[in-house]
């Protein structure tokens, strides 16, 4: 079974009135997949609450979320796991979550209904126009970035999302003093990523290279599964200056 995201949102393919795709950047790859019963159900029941549509003009966050609060940015949920546990542990916060795979968005709703979440809203949109049309400059209190795609053949690499360009928006809508967490389980894409994030001149490192993982960010079956077989995970903290 299918379901649709929000009616307004653009045809695939196609920017929205006004606005070019970016030619250099995206935070996303289309995957194939299906939307279970439950997902279906949880798009028409939970879909109209907590979907935002994509709009390119200044997110009002507050009303958004019906209460002003700290704003943190999620770019890539996947299944929704690590999102619906980290918004339980942290309700003081509110999750502007990214992700266009829509058996992902359709999970990460399945989970606010069984997990009783308030402080959760979906944006099933590119993050970067997103970033570029939604959120103003020093706008946000943290983003998370977890487990992106590492595009482990050197050919495209360049087609990995921790890249200058995207850190440099990132850190520009950071309030002073705000966040960046990302996490991968693939050492090259780390250094990578440690290597990018520190030569941001608006970040700073919050460790000697790799953070230890925060306590708010859980351990997933997948990265358990990993740890057991000896795979390392990397964590990075970086502040906005």
């Amino acid at each position: 079974m299918s379901t649709e995201l929000p009616t307004d949102r653009p045809s695939q393919g196609q920017p929205p009135e006004g606005v070019a795709f970016p030619k250099a950047i995206k935070s996303y790859v289309r995957r194939a997949g299906r939307t279970t019963t439950g997902q279906a159900k949880a798009f028409e029941t939970l879909g109209p609450q907590f979907l935002l549509s994509y709009r390119a003009a200044p997110l009002d966050a507050d009303a958004a979320f019906d209460r002003s609060a700290p704003l943190i940015l999620e770019i890539g949920f996947g299944m929704g796991e690590a999102t619906a546990h980290i918004a339980r542990v942290r309700p003081e916060d509110n999750f502007l979550c990214c992700e266009v795979h829509e058996p992902g968005v359709g999970a990460l709703l399945k989970r606010i209904g069984e997990q009783g979440l308030t402080n959760i809203r979906i944006l099933p949109h590119d993050a970067v126009e997103v970033l570029d049309h939604m959120l103003p400059e020093a706008s946000l209190d943290g983003v998370h970035i977890f487990f992106p795609d590492p595009w482990h053949k050197k050919r495209h690499h360049k087609r990995r999302l921790i890249q200058p360009p995207l850190v440099a928006k990132l850190a520009a809508r950071l309030k002073p003093g705000a966040y960046i967490h990302c996490a991968t389980d693939w050492e090259p894409y780390a250094e990578q990523m440690l290597a990018v994030l520190g030569a941001e001149p608006l970040l700073r490192n919050t460790a000697e290279g790799y953070a230890p993982k925060p306590d708010y960010r859980p351990l997933t079956k997948f990265e358990n599964r990993g740890l057991k077989l000896g795979h390392g995970v990397w964590d990075l903290v970086f502040r906005r200056i």
